[in-house]
């Protein structure tokens, strides 16, 4: 071996100490321009923080778009639509009143027709009217009063014509009676001896005259029936009968008067009847309410 292997080696320098060194040194001087900056520049941070939320939370403007533009001919035109609309409202409208008006008399006429109707039927059975008085009174009391007050009065003094068919019956003999003088109980059977007229007229024997008023009064015709028997021997003796009849045919022509009145409506409206107050409960029942509720 030579006398050089011999002979002690020098150690290598390793590279990697400078790199190391020169790294450190940078991150010394960064750190150092940084805390120079934040302590030169106060609010640094937060004026970039609320800058970039600034920037995150603005929303984008909207476009912004023209009004329309409006002429004078668009606005007339408008105006005049609206006003032919308004038009036809206050049409309608007064066709409503018109109809709900309209509507308002007939059933005004249909009650006065409905209270006269039944008032002809009480009166045919022979009852009393009842609370039918009043209604007539407050229907054409101020416009017939008279045909009012003879329905009233008929209707307290009842006549059926099953009343005057009894009564006609009952008379008979009374009304076929001749006359006690003799001499003109001798007249009056030398006139029915022979009895004279036309084919087309009726039979004046007093028995015929009877029959037909019988027959009439089974028909409704009482005025007819009565005078039949105003025209018989002892008609002066009847008077009872007479004036029931007569009573009968005047409470069917008032009726017929307030009828057509009603139908045409010629009478005045009954005047409003007065709401009356709600009776106030008594202690007991207010408190039972009481109990109930709790």
């Amino acid at each position: 071996m030579s006398d050089t292997s011999r002979l002690p080696r020098t150690p290598t320098r390793s590279r990697i100490g400078p790199a190391l060194a020169l790294a450190i040194a940078a991150f010394v001087i960064g750190l150092g321009l940084m805390a120079y900056a934040v302590r030169n520049t106060p609010g640094f941070f937060a004026r970039g923080g609320a800058a970039a939320s600034t920037a995150r939370s603005a929303p984008a403007p909207a476009p912004t778009s023209a009004p329309p533009a409006t002429d004078a001919a668009t606005l007339a035109l408008r105006e005049a639509t609206l006003a032919a609309q308004l038009s036809n409202l206050e049409a309608r409208a007064a066709r409503t009143d018109a109809d709900t008006a309209d509507a308002a008399v007939n059933a005004g006429k249909a009650e006065a027709i409905l209270v006269t109707f039944a008032a002809r039927r009480a009166l045919d059975r022979g009852a009393g009217l009842g609370y039918l008085e009043g209604e007539l009174r407050r229907r054409f009391g101020a416009t017939l009063p008279q045909q009012v007050a003879t329905v009233i009065r008929a209707a307290r003094q009842p006549v059926t014509l099953e009343d005057l068919r009894e009564s006609l019956n009952t008379a008979a003999p009374m009304l076929l009676a001749t006359p006690s003088d003799w001499w003109s109980g001798i007249g009056s059977e030398l006139r029915n001896l022979v009895v004279i007229h036309r084919a087309d007229t009726p039979s004046p024997l007093p028995s015929d005259r009877l029959a037909r008023a019988r027959r009439q009064i089974d028909n409704g015709n009482v005025e007819t029936a009565l005078a039949e028997v105003e025209r018989l021997p002892g008609a002066a003796d009847a008077g009872n009968w007479t004036a029931a009849a007569r009573r009968w045919i005047d409470a069917r022509a008032a009726l017929d008067t307030l009828e057509t009145a009603a139908i045409t409506g010629a009478f005045a409206p009954p005047p409003a009847r007065a709401t009356e107050p709600a009776p106030a409960p008594s202690p007991d029942a207010a408190a039972a309410s009481g109990d109930g509720l709790l």
